[in-house]
């Protein structure tokens, strides 16, 4: 997968996105990523992918280059990557939030002035 492909798909949160975050608000712990445009908090099928990024940047600051490759290393399929969530919800394992609520939740966390997007 590249930097640019979605990581959480029922939010639309790219990897880069997410790296992004992570080095800015040095994130210690997954659950803080849902504060990044709510990764994670839809259907659940990409908090594994999200913990190993996490621990991945804890092992060392790695540059983007190193990151990149490991990307490419741990998820090499796109079309795998969405398949294998069709599957993981299809089994019953998660529940993609409906587009009104996707839609909704982002909108509500980047609509006020007052909080610029965290993400």
């Amino acid at each position: 997968m590249l930097p640019d492909d979605e990581l959480c798909l029922c939010f639309h949160v790219t990897w880069r996105k997410v790296i992004n975050y992570i080095r800015v608000h040095k994130v210690r712990v997954p659950s803080q990523l849902s504060e990044c445009q709510n990764a994670g908090t839809g259907c659940g099928w990409c908090r594994p992918s999200l913990r190993r990024l996490v621990e991945k940047m804890q092992e060392s600051e790695a540059d983007p280059s190193q990151l990149e490759s490991w990307l490419a290393e741990r998820f090499p399929n796109r079309t795998k990557y969405h398949s294998a969530r069709a599957k993981y919800i299809a089994d019953g394992h998660g529940t993609p939030p409906s587009d009104s609520d996707s839609n909704a939740k982002y909108e509500n966390k980047n609509s006020s002035e007052d909080n610029p997007p965290s993400c």
